[in-house]
This record gives C-alpha cells, structure tokens and sequence, in this order.
C-alpha cells in the first residue's frame, strides 16, 4: 500500500451566516469555523491546533483531543454520487488535513505519525454534528454521515512544530491494532448491546476521554440522546 499523505492541508476563520428570526430553520443566524482554506506555505501545529484556524463552538470542537480534524479525500466521491451533489469536495467536512492513502479501516486509536517536524497520535473518531447538514441543506446529513462509517477522525499533537501539504504521514507506533477507527464506530452506533466491547473500548488508554466517558454513560444505562447532536437547531 502506498504510504499516507496530507493532499491538502486547511484552516479558516469563524464565520456568521443566515438572519436572526428567518421562518426557516435553515436560514437562521449561525456561526462556524468549518469553511476552510488551503493553504501552501507552512504552518505552525500546535497543541490545540493550526495557527490561523478558529473554532466556533469550544464546548464541542477544538481543544487538544480534537487539535486537527482529518478526512479522507476520496470519500467525496461517494458523497457526490449519493447525494447526487457536484459541489461538495474537499473541505466541505471542515477538515484541517485532507489525506491519501488512508481511511477509517486502516486508522487506528492511539496510531502515532511523525508530520513534518510534529508527531501526532489518533485520539478519536469524529461524532458528526447538525453543521455539515446546515451547510447543505440536508436535515439528517449527520445521521448519514454517521451511519456510512466515513466520519473521519481527530489528532492530538504530541510534539509541535511546522508542517506543509504534501508531506507524508509516517507510522511510528501502533499500539492498538484492532481498534480502527471504523470498529470505534461499529461500538458507537452499531453494536450498542455488546457490553463487553463497550468496556474494551473504553478501557483503550488513548481514545479521548469524552469517547470514554459516553460508553461509561452508556454502561451505567445513562445514554443521553443524540437528537441535539445530530439535528441541533435545524430541527422544531
């Protein structure tokens, strides 16, 4: 297999869009920091981030669990094909790195890669919120991006330093194999049952601890709903 590579590295600023008080769920005022721009030269990484990118709501996003978002580039082709789509491609998710080579079957909790002068190490999967589906329109997009596996996933940033589109992500550690990204989610959202698998998956000492603490939430029976994740003000 040909080595992982960042195609496209992106930052953005917050951005404000709609109107306040619009009938229209959809047309109301609301911000975000998910429309990114490439960017060629080289940029600083730090712990909780690029310089020069912003997130609009801390509570949920940003932080050093969730200091860079990736996604596959050739996941596009299929949402193009599904949603029947021709405008959304890289970017669209709101990743910071745009990837080759790799995806959610081959990505592992804990993995550590040596980027340009940082190391980086997966810390969790994305949980999808109701921002991709406001910004095209598509009400349950979340759901859909949920339920096809292709979420994509997190860094945290071990070591900081400058990093650049077109650099190579090389494997240093693996210390969890069987937990790829996409059996991260099949415990999530699909095997919801399986106690035993819950409790590995929350015993894994580099998943993030907000993934930890929803499975224990889930272990104790005290499983919050997802409605306000996934539909959020999009939805009476």
């Amino acid at each position: 297999m040909n080595a992982p590579y960042v195609d496209k590295l992106l930052t953005g600023k917050v951005k404000k869009m709609g109107r306040p008080n619009e009938e229209e769920r959809m047309d109301r005022l609301w911000e975000s920091g998910m429309f990114k721009n490439t960017v060629d030269a080289k940029v600083w990484l730090g712990k909780s981030g690029l310089a020069e990118d912003e997130v609009a709501d801390t509570k949920n996003h940003g932080g050093p669990e969730k200091a860079i978002f990736s996604y596959p580039m050739n996941h596009y082709d299929d949402w193009r094909r599904e949603l029947d789509l021709a405008s959304i491609g890289v970017g669209a998710m709101g990743e910071n790195l745009s990837v080759m080579n790799m995806d959610e079957k081959s990505v592992c909790i804990g993995d550590t890669y040596k980027f340009g002068d940082t190391i980086i190490q997966v810390s969790q999967p994305r949980r999808p919120c109701w921002k991709p589906a406001r910004r095209f329109r598509i009400i349950d997009f979340a759901l859909r991006i949920q339920n096809s596996g292709r979420t994509g996933w997190y860094f945290r940033v071990l070591q900081e330093g400058f990093v650049q589109a077109g650099m190579e992500l090389e494997l240093v550690e693996r210390p969890y194999p069987n937990w790829t990204i996409a059996a991260c989610n099949e415990v999530m959202y699909v095997k919801k049952g399986d106690v035993m698998l819950a409790e590995e998956l929350a015993s894994c000492e580099f998943l993030a601890e907000n993934w930890k603490r929803t499975l224990h939430k889930r272990l104790a029976g005290r499983e919050s709903s997802i409605e306000k994740r996934v539909y959020g003000p999009n939805k009476n």
